[in-house]
């Protein structure tokens, strides 16, 4: 006899661990290994997230979301090999496209898609020039975030945070969010010896990763869309598990125009 089919809030828990292990798995190797192999990882995946954004926008133009989606592929790809100030020219491109091409909300798509482009690029140079830490430390303060505030939003409740954009998001679930952020940082510091200003640096960030995951809540609302697309069990699309790391990677790029987070881990 089969098991009960759980039900409720908890329901779609079970799917989610199991996506959940093998993302981690994927990305810890990706991470570990670096190179090459992280670089097609981060160009790949922002190619999809990509793709995701000009489905969700023109669900009628069968072919538009593929060419958008190898135009990022290819934008990313020549942008890490590129001067810097060309890179930012070329990772534009996807947006133009987006300008240029019948769609909904084209304007919005189009600011979407370049934070996604530049949190792609962002990633790479982050594992190109601080090593894994950074990378680690980004990682575990939006998984921190976006685990106690999916557990606090459900057990807990109570006012919404943004219910015209995001109707699930709670402010409890938000501040436990910071509150894990914070965590993090602090672990950084008590076992890496990191400086305690990364404590409320993490939290900003975290901050961050929900404005993103906001931002692409308010994307799926206005396209009348549950998930980006359906590719991972439990999680919808890629870009409904790697908004808030869209966030995230965008502010400690701004971040680090005043002090590299780098110096603050001890990279």
């Amino acid at each position: 006899m089969s098991e009960p089919v759980p039900v409720g809030r908890w329901g779609d828990l079970r799917k989610r661990v199991f996506s959940a292990i093998v993302m981690v798995a994927v990305g810890a190797f990706e991470i570990w290994v670096g190179g090459l192999p992280f670089d097609a990882f981060a160009i790949v995946v922002t190619g999809v997230m990509i793709w995701e954004l000009a489905g969700m926008t023109a669900p009628w133009k069968e072919g538009s979301p593929v060419q958008l989606g190898f135009n990022a592929v290819v934008s990313l790809g020549l942008a890490l090999i590129l001067n810097p100030m060309i890179a930012l020219v070329v990772l534009l491109c996807p947006a133009a496209a987006f300008l240029a091409t019948e769609r909904r909300d084209r304007v919005l798509a189009a600011i979407y898609s370049v934070a996604i482009m530049f949190a792609g690029y962002g990633l790479v140079q982050l594992r190109t020039e601080t090593g894994i830490s950074v990378i680690v430390w980004v990682i575990a303060v939006v998984v921190a975030s976006d685990v106690l505030g999916y557990f606090a939003g459900r057990m807990l409740g109570g006012p919404k945070f943004w219910p015209k954009v995001s109707p699930k998001k709670t402010w409890s679930g938000t501040i436990a969010g910071w509150i894990g952020a914070a965590l993090v940082g602090a672990g950084f510091v008590w076992f890496g010896g990191a400086d305690w200003l990364l404590v409320p640096v993490s939290v900003l960030v975290a901050f961050a990763g929900q404005m993103g995951d906001i931002a692409e809540s308010w994307v799926k609302r206005r396209a009348g869309v549950k998930d980006a697309s359906n590719l991972i069990p439990g999680h919808g699309g890629v870009l409904d598990r790697f908004d808030a790391l869209i966030g995230a990677v965008v502010v400690i790029q701004l971040v680090g125009l005043v002090v590299p987070v780098a110096t603050l881990i001890g990279g």
